[in-house]
């Protein structure tokens, strides 16, 4: 299980420095549409709740965020941390009429917060990313509360051959798109093979079961290609 993708120095920060001004663009564009119906999907597995303490990590520009605070109170303050500066201030642009957001930019595997602090933590295709798993896994189970529920929404192993076929075809087509819509298809050569590379689903749940969370569990969308791993800390 070696992440030599993630681990080449530079790699996924000069990713993210090459597309973050079209990033969103680029996700309706890959998944056409449809990571909008998974975003949505794990807000309603986590069913919040007002005065709760909420941590999205790898946020991007912010989607989870605004969904969190759309579906609770737009009053609430919530956490968004991202190690990419770019990305953060495409976020800060793109939900200036949020007040309430407090952005951060850190990577997962350091998060510069107390122990015992949040009540949700969500990390969003931001897991393969990180340089350390086991790390990133810890740092989410160290700063939840005793109580809280971590979640992950990643891309993840299709289990139905047809579908497979059709997504590995597909997934061949998303450097050209990315060299049409953001001018650069290296990123998304690096996309690609990250999912490729990643560990399956019993395998983040092994995983997270390492790292002390309790009552593990996923759940596939669109056949696999992605799904959403849930945990408690205890």
């Amino acid at each position: 299980m070696q992440q030599y993708l993630q681990n080449k120095k530079g790699l996924v920060e000069g990713v993210f420095d090459q597309v973050y001004s079209k990033y969103d663009l680029m996700n309706d564009f890959m998944s056409l549409g449809v990571h909008r119906f998974w975003k949505k999907s794990l807000i309603n597995m986590m069913n919040p709740s007002l005065n709760k303490n909420f941590i999205d990590v790898a946020c991007g520009t912010g989607d989870i965020g605004k969904l969190y605070l759309d579906s609770t109170d737009k009053n609430s303050r919530i956490t968004c941390v991202d190690p990419n500066k770019g990305m953060v201030s495409q976020g800060k642009r793109k939900l200036s009429s949020y007040k309430n957001i407090n952005w951060v930019i850190s990577p997962a595997e350091q998060l510069p917060f107390e122990d015992n602090k949040f009540d949700f933590y969500t990390i969003s295709f931001g897991l393969r990313n990180t340089k350390d798993l086991n790390k990133a896994l810890s740092e989410a189970y160290r700063v939840l509360k005793p109580g809280g529920r971590y979640l992950c929404l990643e891309f993840s192993k299709i289990q139905n051959s047809n579908l497979d076929f059709i997504y590995k075809n597909y997934s061949k087509l998303i450097p050209i798109i990315g060299q049409f819509v953001v001018g650069e298809k290296e990123p998304y050569e690096y996309l690609v093979k990250s999912i490729e590379q990643f560990i399956n689903q019993e395998e983040l749940i092994e995983l997270m079961k390492n790292n002390n969370f309790q009552k593990c569990s996923y759940r596939n969308f669109s056949g696999g290609i992605v799904s959403i791993h849930s945990g408690w800390k205890y």
